[in-house]
């Protein structure tokens, strides 16, 4: 039966209080509204099923924001320690000058770890980054500013368990492996 559930106990009827005879389960990762037949007579679409390591990790979370975040605070942190005589102090020094990029570095390892809390993580991530304009050289000289303002934005954007697009499905129907855009 497709609705049943291991039988812990042992008694051999395998139904569990989940089952609804009759009821078949939809298929794991299957797309709403995807099960006939396409129009042009292939199979049906249906999504692929999550990669396991390192591509399944990373698509579960809005991955380049939360690098981007993470990169912008980081290469903030280096203009302020850097051993140029060039470097410039203009704004805030001290304290601020060094919580304004840490904060930015947090909140990109916590965009990539905690993905359920994003949306608050990417509006302090950008609040820091042009906060960063004042208290540290100029954002890191425009460069980590601006790598933290894109991936804050990239955060926001993101959307989890959206389905597959076409050009994916239709790959994942013939059973091809995912390549670069232009092969």
């Amino acid at each position: 039966m497709a609705g049943s559930v291991p039988d812990p106990a042992g008694t051999g009827t395998g139904a569990g209080p989940e089952s609804v005879p009759g009821v078949d389960d939809p298929a794991p990762g299957a797309v709403p509204g995807a099960d006939g037949p396409a129009a042009d007579g292939t199979a049906a679409a249906t999504a692929a099923p999550a990669a396991p390591g390192w591509r399944g990790w990373r698509g579960r979370r809005p991955f380049w924001g939360g690098l981007l975040v993470l990169l912008g605070g980081a290469e903030i942190l280096f203009t302020l320690r850097a051993p140029l005589p060039v470097v410039l102090h203009i704004g805030m020094q001290g304290l601020a000058g060094y919580l304004v990029p840490a904060v930015m570095v947090i909140c990109g390892v916590l965009i990539l770890f905690n993905p359920a809390q994003r949306l608050f993580y990417s509006v302090l991530a950008v609040l820091a980054a042009l906060a960063s304009w004042l208290t540290s050289n100029l954002g890191g000289f425009l460069f980590g500013m601006i790598l933290g303002v894109l991936g804050a934005c990239l955060t926001f954007g993101w959307l989890p368990d959206q389905p597959l697009r076409r050009r994916r499905l239709r790959r994942a129907a013939r059973g091809e492996a995912p390549g670069p855009a232009g092969a």
